[in-house]
């Protein structure tokens, strides 16, 4: 099969022809570790984790390197160890493993290597220095900066007019700058945040600018260029636009990777995501009411490059349709690889710039196939080997049962509380709302039964 990606930088869905069949290499923009991960984190995370199971298969597990850093330092890491009195290390240990069992939960595979920001310091220097000689950044007040205009084809990620790059940049205006869009890659360090020694004869101690970690990490774990870089939409400009100048400006290369790839934004019920707005979720408060591969599913129903709308009903949906799969594979075991006709079939639908709504899709008439009464055994284990390439039906029925029927046991007082909300939406004539709650308690296996006296009462189904 052909693998087709749509590459930023080109603006071009082009064959993928990586620059060492035997060493695929992709470096992912991991999270700025400092609180519970939100639910829009989780998308470049459950994205990736397809493509890297995809090459994976395509190319073998052994060829395959996957990178996802951790940003370990930063101004909102300061911040939040100073106002709860811990080490930054202290709080970066808790939050990562927070988020390492939250992504584990989503059913992510976890990745070949997982820098650290802080335990790269010594490759951020030779960066900066390289850049420092070459004219391509200067010292200024005991910072370093990035000269932008020494790069004339600087913006050809993001093409934006200069205007709107300067307004977008978010660089703090400073009389040391040569240039308005010059960007810091060494900062010094005051007032108890945490410090290293500095490069080009700064005696001040400092730490790294955000762009430079994932140069210096990327060229650490993958070379000078390699094969795929990916992350969110947000990243485009300024932080993937900055990595690009720092690390073929230190490296004097044409690219820095070759295909750059980027999710699409994620709004929640309609609306973007934001605390000021109250409708902040994180990943470990929805899996503390679906199970993670529901979370999974309703992720990958569309399409990675489009915006997502992320809604309970959605949630629903996934949910149901899980009950179903699993339901129809039972407890039998995967046939994957070569053997399996079915998983080749998904492998065909991925490759077209990993889209997943058409897998998915087709993962549905696979299961219509196995759900046959005259299928075969073998044709369950092919079905659920061909899910296995997304990520789903890792379990078996009788586990993913049990699994629900523990849920609904912590539950018990959420479902009361959605049974109650449903009354109230009856009585104020708000039928969509009533359904809507039905269905959802209905894909978690509960059954709601309208007394005639005004009440509702619900069990588990058989």
């Amino acid at each position: 099969m052909e693998l087709r990606l749509y590459n930023t930088l080109t603006r071009s869905k082009d064959p993928f022809r990586p620059l060492d069949p035997a060493r695929v290499r992709m470096y992912v923009c991991g999270p700025t570790v400092y609180d519970h991960a939100h639910i829009g984190n989780a998308r470049p995370v459950i994205v990736f984790d397809v493509l890297f199971r995809l090459l994976r298969r395509l190319y073998g597990p052994k060829a395959v390197t996957y990178v996802r850093n951790i940003t370990d330092v930063d101004d909102k890491i300061n911040a939040r160890a100073a106002e709860r009195g811990i080490s930054i290390r202290d709080l970066t240990e808790e939050t990562y493993a927070w988020f390492r069992e939250d992504v584990a939960a989503l059913g992510c595979l976890p990745p070949s290597v997982e820098p650290r920001a802080t335990e790269h310091i010594a490759e951020m220097h030779a960066l900066i220095e390289r850049l420092v000689a070459s004219g391509h950044a200067y010292v200024a007040e005991e910072h370093v900066l990035f000269n932008v205009p020494s790069m004339p084809d600087y913006g050809q990620l993001s093409r934006r007019p200069l205007d709107e790059m300067i307004a977008g940049a978010r660089v703090d205006v400073a009389p040391y700058k040569r240039d308005a869009m010059d960007f810091v890659l060494w900062k010094p360090s005051f007032d108890g945040a945490p410090g290293w020694p500095s490069p080009c004869g700064i005696a001040t101690p400092g730490r790294p600018g955000w762009h430079i970690e994932c140069s210096a990490m990327s060229w650490r774990h993958l070379g000078e260029t390699f094969d795929i870089h990916g992350g969110g939409i947000d990243l485009v400009f300024p932080h993937h636009e900055n990595e690009i100048a720092q690390s073929r400006c230190a490296f004097h290369t044409g690219v820095m990777a070759q295909v750059w790839m980027h999710n699409g934004f994620l709004m929640l019920e309609g609306e973007k995501m934001s605390k000021s707005l109250g409708n902040f979720v994180t990943i470990r408060e929805l899996l503390g009411e679906w199970p993670g591969e529901v979370l999974r599913l309703a992720m990958l129903s569309t399409h990675y490059r489009q915006p997502i709308n992320w809604t309970r009903q959605g949630l629903g949906f996934a949910a149901k349709t899980l009950d179903r799969w699993y339901r129809v594979v039972g407890d039998v075991v995967s046939v994957t690889g070569d053997e399996n006709p079915f998983e080749a079939e998904l492998a065909e639908r991925l490759g077209d710039d990993l889209n997943t709504p058409s897998a998915i899709a087709h993962l549905h008439h696979l299961a219509d196939v196995a759900e046959d009464v005259d299928a075969s055994p073998d044709l369950r284990r092919r079905f659920k080997g061909a899910a296995n390439l997304l990520g789903l039906l890792a379990d078996t029925e009788s586990g993913w049962r049990a699994r629900a029927k523990e849920a609904i046991a912590i539950d018990e007082k959420l479902i009361e509380g959605l049974i109650a909300e449903r009354l109230a939406a009856r009585k104020a004539k708000d039928f969509k709302r009533a359904d809507q709650i039905r269905e959802e308690l209905a894909a978690g296996g509960i059954v709601l039964m309208d007394n005639k006296d005004g009440t509702t009462s619900w069990e588990i189904a058989r």
